[in-house]
This record gives structure tokens, sequence and C-alpha cells, in this order.
């Protein structure tokens, strides 16, 4: 698959295993969704892909732990994913990308965190993007918990800090995505 590939040239060794497995569980799970909504092939194909692709731009951040040595904060691996996929000429998986940290980042999430990100919108619009940022929330990328699922609560509990807003918009999505109709 394209995407495997592509993740091969821009990581590799430890990072590039745990990308690829904490990708699958996302994408397996956001099939899952897509599957209990009924979703057409052509969206279940893009959202497959998506998923498996939406951490690229793990490979410019500074997260040692994952064996990640590059200059920059983790926050921003969204925003360097989408740069290397527009630049590979994939703009819908690009805007996936930067749009899936948490349930979304506001503009006024990002000046009242003072966050290195550019000061624009970046929540989930288009319903692949949701499922995707929703089945993302429930796989850690550290190693030797890649794949346990993380419950509900332990979801809600992460998201609480950064207000009762973005617990409302999981507990949404929850409900939209029939979470408790899909096996776990």
């Amino acid at each position: 698959m394209w995407a495997t590939n592509l993740l091969t040239r821009y990581l590799d060794g430890t990072p590039l295993e745990i990308v690829l497995e904490h990708s699958r569980n996302v994408a397996d799970l956001a099939l899952e969704v897509a599957d209990h909504l009924s979703l057409p092939e052509e969206t279940r194909y893009f959202i497959e892909e998506a998923a498996l692709i939406h951490d690229i731009g793990v490979c410019r951040v500074h997260a040692p732990s994952l064996g990640l040595h590059g200059p920059h904060p983790y926050i921003t691996h969204g925003v360097h994913g989408r740069e290397i996929l527009d630049r590979e000429g994939f703009p819908l998986h690009a805007l996936v990308c930067e749009r899936h940290t948490g349930v979304g980042l506001t503009l006024t999430d990002i000046v009242r965190q003072n966050l290195p990100l550019p000061h624009r919108e970046m929540c989930p619009e288009s319903l692949p993007e949701q499922i995707i940022c929703f089945a993302d929330l429930f796989y850690s990328k550290k190693p030797g918990r890649l794949s346990e699922r993380k419950t509900v609560e332990k979801v809600r509990k992460k998201l609480l800090p950064f207000g009762e807003e973005k617990v409302e918009i999981f507990d949404s999505w929850l409900v939209r995505f029939g979470v408790g109709e899909i096996n776990r």
C-alpha cells in the first residue's frame, strides 16, 4: 500500500514500527465505525489510507521515548504531516494529519495555550476526519501499550484538562459513531 511505502520513506527502525502498529490500530477502529455507519467503499478506502498515514509528521519531532530526534515539539506533528502530504500530492489526507490532535484544536486553543502552531482552526470537519480523530483517541504510541484500546472513561479523563467542551465533542462522537455497539 502506498501509505506504508510513504511512511517508510520518512521513518525507519523503531519509530516506523511504532507508527505502523499505532496507525493500523487506529485504522481498524476507524473502519469499524465506517462499517457501523454503512459508509460507501470509496469512503472506507480513504479512511483506511488516511488513518495509516495520519502520523507521518512525527518524523520531524523530538520525542526520544519513541526514537524520534527531530527539531520540533511533538504537538507540531500534525502540521508537519500536512506539509509532507501536501507536497506528496495528497491534500485531503494532509488535512487529516493537521486536524487529528485531540478532538481538534481551535484558534482559541492555540492562542490560549500558546502552542507553537500556525494561528488557524485545526478541527476535523469532514466525517472521515472526525472518525480518524475519534479512533486515534483510543490508542497511544507508547511502546508496550500500542495495542491496548483505552476505555471511554480514560479518553474522557485525558480530554478533560483541555475543557468540558472537548469531552462534549467526544461524547457526541460516541453517540454518532455507535461506539457502544462496536465490539471492543
